[in-house]
C-alpha cells in the first residue's frame, strides 16, 4: 500500500484521459447522453445517482480510510441521516457519547426519536458503562474520539468488540482527528463518519459530509439510500474537498505542532482553570490516544477561572483567532461552545460547561497566535 500522502494526492484522482489535465475536472452536468436505451457510459445517466468528480472524491476518502467504499454528502449531518436511517428501524436503539456533537445529539434525540428510534447517552470511555446500556434492540454505538467538545477519548478497538459480540456496529465520527492522525476501519470500526467541511476540506470554503465502509454489502446499501434520499455532494463542493485533501497530511502536521504550543501556553496561565487535550500526559484517556492516534490534532478546549462572563469576554477580545462557528480551516476560529455549536444540548444530559472555550488551532505562525491568546486573557 502506498503511504497517506501519496494516496491523498492521487488515489480517484489519475489525470484525465482526455486531455491529461491533472485536476479532476468539475463535471457540472446533470444529465448523460446514453448509447441507446440503458447504454450507460461508464455507469453514468443522472447526476444525483453518480457524478464523475463526485466518483473521484469518494475513491480518495475510501482510500484514505482504508475502506471498501466512500460517500459524499452534502453535509456531515445529511450522511449521518442517511447512515441511522439505513442501519435503525423503529423500535431500535443507539447508543450516543455522553459529550456528543450537538448537531449529532439533536438529530438522534428530535428527529430520529420522532421515527421510533432510541437512544442513550453513555461516557463511552467507561467500557462497563457501555456494556450495561447495550439492548437486545441495539443497533449501533456511535463514537466520536476525540469528541466535541470536551475532547473526550474512546478506545475503538475496545468498543468495536463490544458492539460486535452485541451484533451491533461500531460508527465512529473521525472528523477531528482526520484519516491522517486515526483509522477507525483498521481498529474495528465498521462505518467512518466525517464532516468534510472540516480537516478535509480544510479551508473553510465547503461544507460536506462522508461516509466510509469497511464492508462491501453494508456500501452498497449506503450508496442506495445515498441515492434514494438524494443529499449528495455536489461536483464543485466535491472538488473543493478534493482540493483539500491533497494537503491534508501537510496541514494536519502543522495543527498538530501550533495547538501543542498552545496547550502549553494555557497550562501554564493563571487564568486557565483547565486545559482539555489529549496529548496532555493528565488527560484521563491519554494512553488510549497516545496508542490509537498517530498525533494528538489541532483542537483545544479549556475553562476560565473567571467563569462564563470571562469565557465570553476572551471570545470578544481576540484579534487573529476568529469569533465563528466550525474547525479545522487553516485559519484559527475560536468559540464559547454553550452559547454557539453546542446550544442544542442545553439542559440535556449532554450540556457542556458555561465557562468553556474552544479553539480550533490554525497553521499561522505560532509567535502571533500566542500574543493574541495574551492580549484577550490579560
Amino acid at each position: 500500500m502506498t503511504g497517506f500522502n501519496t494516496r491523498a494526492i492521487h488515489a480517484g484522482q489519475e489525470p484525465d484521459p482526455r486531455t491529461g489535465a491533472v485536476a479532476v475536472p468539475i463535471y457540472a452536468t446533470s444529465t448523460y447522453k446514453q448509447d441507446g436505451v440503458g447504454g450507460l457510459r461508464e455507469g453514468y445517466e443522472y447526476s444525483r445517482s453518480a457524478n464523475p468528480t463526485r466518483t473521484a472524491l469518494e475513491e480518495a476518502l475510501a482510500a484514505l480510510e482504508n475502506g471498501v467504499r466512500g460517500l459524499a454528502f452534502a453535509s456531515g449531518l445529511a450522511a449521518e441521516d442517511t447512515l441511522l436511517r439505513t442501519v435503525c428501524r423503529p423500535g431500535d436503539h443507539v447508543i450516543l457519547p455522553g459529550d456528543a456533537y450537538g448537531g449529532t445529539f439533536r438529530l438522534v434525540a428530535r428527529v430520529l426519536t420522532n421515527w421510533g428510534v432510541e437512544y442513550t447517552p453513555v461516557p463511552l470511555a467507561d467500557l462497563d458503562a457501555v456494556r450495561a446500556a447495550i439492548r437486545p434492540s441495539t443497533k449501533v454505538i456511535w463514537c466520536e474520539t476525540p469528541t466535541n467538545p470536551l475532547l473526550g477519548i474512546a478506545d475503538i478497538e475496545a468498543l468495536a468488540g463490544i458492539a460486535h459480540e452485541a451484533g451491533a456496529r461500531l460508527v465512529v465520527d473521525n472528523t477531528f482527528a482526520s484519516p491522517y492522525l486515526q483509522q477507525p476501519i483498521a481498529l474495528g470500526a465498521d462505518v467512518v463518519v466525517h464532516s468534510t467541511t472540516k480537516y478535509l476540506g480544510g479551508h473553510s470554503d465547503v461544507v460536506g459530509g462522508a461516509l466510509i465502509a469497511a464492508d462491501a454489502t453494508l456500501g452498497d446499501e449506503l450508496a442506495f439510500h445515498q441515492n434514494a434520499m438524494g443529499a449528495i455532494a455536489g461536483p464543485f463542493d466535491s472538488w473543493l474537498v478534493l482540493r483539500g485533501i491533497k494537503t491534508l497530511g501537510v496541514r494536519m502536521d502543522r495543527h498538530c505542532t501550533n495547538a501543542g504550543a498552545v496547550v502549553d501556553f494555557l497550562t501554564a496561565h493563571p487564568a486557565v482553570s483547565s486545559v482539555l487535550y489529549p496529548g496532555l500526559p493528565s488527560h484521563p484517556n491519554h494512553d488510549v490516544a497516545a496508542r490509537q492516534m498517530s498525533g494528538f490534532g489541532g483542537m483545544v478546549s479549556f475553562t476560565l477561572k473567571g467563569g462564563e462572563e470571562t469565557a465570553l469576554k476572551v471570545c470578544g477580545l481576540v484579534s487573529l483567532f476568529t469569533l465563528g462557528e466550525s474547525l479545522g480551516g487553516v485559519e484559527s476560529l475560536i468559540e464559547h461552545p454553550g452559547r454557539m455549536t453546542h446550544a442544542s444540548v442545553a439542559g440535556s444530559p449532554l450540556e457542556v460547561p458555561n465557562d468553556l472555550v474552544r479553539l480550533s488551532v490554525g497553521i499561522e505562525d505560532i509567535g502571533d497566535l500566542i500574543d493574541d491568546l495574551t492580549s484577550a486573557l490579560a
